[in-house]
């Protein structure tokens, strides 16, 4: 599809209003251009939301939550259903802007857009499962039962690398629980955010309830703090960098309102001596240049025993010379570009940092001279010490680091301040225990690889979705280096 073919299918225009309150607003003359990351050139505009328009949106979302709380969770689910296959109905030309506006391949655009419908059928089923305990009563003649009630308007901030799926995370699960949503999307990523809420508006018109699913497109400084501190809004799920979920946690918490976080990670693979090479290779491939290392589960780090750690880097610098790199709406690109020129600056500072401190470039580390911000999939062998691996960089670059013990693994793996998932490769069964106790892997979980070969969380640790910043063990000087430009994950 062509960019006029996919606006045209999601009912997008050169110039698109950026605020929604059961209908699109007037939303001024402040435009914010949309920018294709493969090529540089600007896709469309959206006029960004003023804070007077942003108060219409509250308005809009706290009246019509009054009215959804009251509808049968099962009639709510009903219109979940309908915007499920709605979704379905857009899965094509909605995948292809996902990739025309945020980078990644066409394949991971539409599995974007399936993990919505996924999500969908999901909080219908949801919608019929919303029951409580019945508690037994030491008095006579009395009841005691557990009855759970909508909670209110929820604000919801979504990160640019998954810009539409994260955003049905939440808001179908608010809304088959009773809760309307108002959704401040990236600045980086404002279109999808339009066409996702085109389609809202679609499903939900002439029901009454056109503002279940309310939209504000703006800056984190107009917009966004202007959410977080927002009392009518009991809730705040927040995607992007420790660095902001530090920002939103605090704010939401000064007026005891609650949080859902989703922010960085540092993810690792440890790879034994009798592990499946192959499989690990695999895994390792697409969990490490997927999406051009832009996710929060990116793979970061291989931790490999010695005994195998030149083999497994070996496999993957023979991989990596496959993976071409170029248009993402191209079938047969593996890798498109980073997001914005921010991005490609810190990669390229994060691997003149990894060869100071005596990292050897496998293959990669280059800037492509080419339009669009484009960059050579990265490996690079490092020392355990190296200071560089305690940074989460948003970028395609994978270290190799060798120990000789699964113990020493352990604690190369916990020693970085981020968590959020890791996984260990073994055909040994006796690790299981090494990882299960107290002692061992990220938060105690275990781990397992799914059919694409990327690295699951079985179960989960407590407490690592509220993480220091990633840059707390980087000198100073690097950490300036490093530092990404305002919005790169936190707008």
């Amino acid at each position: 599809m062509t960019r006029d073919q996919i606006l045209a299918a999601l009912g997008l225009a050169d110039r698109n209003p950026g605020a929604f309150a059961g209908e699109w607003l007037n939303t001024g003359d402040t435009e914010v251009t949309s920018i294709n990351p493969a090529t540089g050139d600007p896709i469309a505009t959206v006029t960004q939301a003023t804070r007077d328009d942003y108060e219409r949106v509250v308005t809009s979302s706290v009246k019509t939550f009054m009215e959804w709380r009251m509808v049968p969770a099962p009639n709510r689910g009903e219109y979940i259903r309908r915007f499920g296959n709605a979704l379905r109905e857009h899965k094509e030309p909605l995948g292809a802007l996902v990739a025309l506006e945020m980078g990644k391949i066409r394949a991971e655009g539409e599995g974007e857009v399936q993990e919505m419908i996924d999500v969908a059928d999901f909080a219908v089923g949801l919608s019929r499962q919303l029951y409580g305990l019945t508690i037994a009563s030491e008095r006579p003649r009395h009841r005691m039962y557990e009855q759970w009630h909508p909670l209110g308007p929820i604000g919801i901030i979504t990160s640019f690398n998954f810009p539409v799926a994260v955003w049905s995370w939440n808001a179908f699960i608010a809304a088959v629980c009773g809760d309307t949503n108002l959704w401040k999307p990236s600045s980086q990523t404002p279109l999808t955010a339009v066409a996702v809420t085109n389609i809202a508006s679609e499903v939900m018109a002439g029901s009454g309830f056109e503002g279940v699913f309310n939209l504000a497109v703006g800056s984190g400084r107009e917009i966004g703090d202007t959410l977080i501190n927002d009392r009518r809004l009991p809730l705040i799920s927040a995607t992007g960098s420790c660095g902001m979920g530090e920002k939103v946690g605090t704010a939401v918490a000064k007026r005891l309102g609650r949080s859902l976080l989703e922010l960085g990670g540092n993810n690792a693979m440890v790879v034994m001596e009798d592990a499946d090479l192959d499989l690990a290779t695999r895994a390792a491939l697409f969990a490490a240049v997927g999406t051009a290392g832009q996710r929060c589960t990116s793979l970061r780090r291989v931790i490999a025993q010695r005994g195998v750690a030149d083999q497994i880097a070996k496999r993957l610098v023979e991989s990596y010379a496959h993976v071409r790199v170029g248009d993402p709406l191209d079938p047969s690109t593996l890798m498109g570009p980073l997001i914005n020129k921010g991005a490609v600056d810190t990669f390229a500072a994060a691997v003149s940092i990894a060869q100071e401190q005596g990292g050897e470039v496998l293959t990669g580390g280059g800037v492509l001279d080419r339009p669009g911000y484009f960059v050579e999939p990265t490996i690079i062998k490092i020392p355990k010490d190296a200071e560089i691996l305690g940074v989460e960089t948003f970028a395609p670059i994978l270290y190799v680091v060798e120990v000789d013990s699964i113990g020493e693994a352990i604690e190369v793996n916990n020693g970085v301040t981020q968590g959020l998932s890791s996984a260990i490769f073994t055909e040994s069964r006796g690790w299981g225990g090494a990882v299960r106790c107290h002692t061992g892997g990220a938060g105690g979980r275990i781990h397992r690889v799914d059919a694409l070969g990327r690295a699951l969380p079985v179960t989960r640790g407590v407490g690592l979705r509220h993480r220091q910043r990633e840059h707390r063990h980087v000198g100073r000087r690097d950490r300036r280096r490093l530092r990404r430009r305002e919005g790169d994950r936190r707008r």
